[in-house]
């Protein structure tokens, strides 16, 4: 079968076992061990789709019960594979699907304002208990940061505040706009904790309504205001901060100029922007056929060689750049693990399906950010080169001074 000879050239190191649709097993790579993984396909019809087009097949057929992992989990399952495609991840006999990838990579990555809308619903405007089950506390959905190996989930995701709290060189009374603000919990801790009015947009009415409710129940109505709107209809106002964590996935490259001309025209001159996003470190590519389809349709992950051109085009200073290293692989683990064990409570709100659809979505990030070459990149803008001090030592000065000033994290889970 095809499938099989796709196997036989893909596994060399590692164990995998194969039961076809008719019950036969076959083996392929290093001899069985106890770390064998071992997967069940439940029809012909699912063979022929994984070996023609594994980036979307591999994910519906588990996600519909047509792979059933008999020994291992779709964690070890992906991992074995991943390994064995190395950093770029050429899957044998799939040259003319990964040809037809490419050539519509842009028309993927289109996101007008209405299909923005569209595709940000479509995540985010999940029942906001699903989030619940595996987020932390304060329903932070980007990559935490980690200053040492046994820092909590809600540790990291503080951390992570305070470090782009840090990076913006904030004083009190700056106003500060949050392009993508999520449920509102960074917006929430720049201004209790750095003394800033902040505007959090969004084009989630899931997020919009939890958000000012924290917001309400804070206190903190006066100084943080939620709107639901696309960034590129914020024209005429201006900031003297913009931060934006985990929303540049969302612009796909034929806006790229529109985005940073956007944070050029709402800054200040002596305005400062921080943008955090997921990257990819082998150079351009394409989002895997099965996350675009079901997770986060008109989504893109960048690599720098595509959007640091832009931002020279923009009049916009690359004042500081960081890249972190498998940060958001650990949070994916967290994550992962929450969620795996609240499998019961995902269920009685969707469905055992979802719960498999989730669980690949989870599984597979995580492994593309330990194992192929994602990591997180935040760089920072501002529109004049000596706005900012010109060593970071004020970003570590600041990190120390927000961490003696945060008030105990009172979030509570919603829902």
């Amino acid at each position: 079968m095809l499938l099989g000879a796709v196997f036989k050239r893909l596994i060399r190191t590692g164990s995998l076992t194969v039961i076809d649709h008719r019950g036969e097993r076959r083996h392929y790579g290093e001899p069985a061990g106890p770390e064998t993984v071992a997967i069940r396909i439940t029809s012909l019809s699912a063979e022929w789709r994984i070996a023609l087009n594994p980036k979307l097949a591999v994910g519906e057929c588990y996600m519909n019960g047509e792979l059933v992992l008999e020994q291992g989990g779709i964690f070890d399952f992906l991992t074995l594979v991943v390994r064995n495609l190395g950093v770029h991840g050429n899957i044998p006999f799939t040259g003319i699907q990964r040809g037809w990838e490419r050539a519509m990579r842009l028309w993927y990555q289109f996101n007008p304002e209405a299909a923005a809308s569209r595709n940000v619903q479509h995540h985010y405007d999940l029942d906001g208990r699903l989030y619940d089950l595996f987020l932390d506390t304060d329903k932070q959905y980007s990559c935490a940061y980690f200053p040492t190996p046994d820092t909590t989930l809600e540790q990291a995701q503080l951390a992570k505040k305070r470090h782009i709290a840090a990076k913006l060189n904030l004083k009190p009374g700056m106003r500060v706009l949050e392009i993508g603000c999520g449920w509102g919990g960074l917006a929430l801790y720049l201004a209790e904790t750095c003394g800033v009015e902040v505007v959090g947009i969004t084009l989630s009415h899931e997020q919009h309504a939890i958000a000012s409710s924290r917001a309400q129940e804070r206190g903190l109505s006066d100084r943080v205001k939620f709107e639901i709107v696309d960034y590129r209809r914020m024209l005429g106002r201006k900031f003297d901060r913009i931060v934006s964590v985990g929303m540049f996935e969302h612009v796909g490259v034929p806006h790229y100029r529109e985005y940073f001309a956007g944070i050029h025209n709402l800054l200040t001159d002596d305005g400062v922007a921080l943008v955090h996003s997921i990257g990819r470190s082998e150079g351009p590519g394409t989002t895997p056929a099965f996350i675009r389809k079901y997770i986060f349709p008109g989504g893109y992950i960048p690599a720098l060689s595509e959007v640091m051109p832009v931002i020279e085009q923009s009049q916009l200073w690359v004042t500081d750049m960081e890249i972190l290293r498998l940060h958001y692989a650990e949070t994916l683990k967290h994550w992962r693990m929450r969620f795996m064990a609240q499998w019961d409570k995902a269920k009685a709100l969707y469905d055992e399906r979802f719960c498999r659809m989730w669980e690949f979505y989870l599984a597979a990030s995580e492994i593309t950010f330990r194992h192929w070459g994602h990591m997180v990149f935040q760089v920072q803008l501002a529109k004049k080169v000596d706005t900012l001090p010109i060593t970071r030592d004020y970003m570590h000065d600041a990190e120390l001074d927000l961490a003696n000033r945060e008030k105990p994290q009172r979030f509570a889970k919603t829902g």
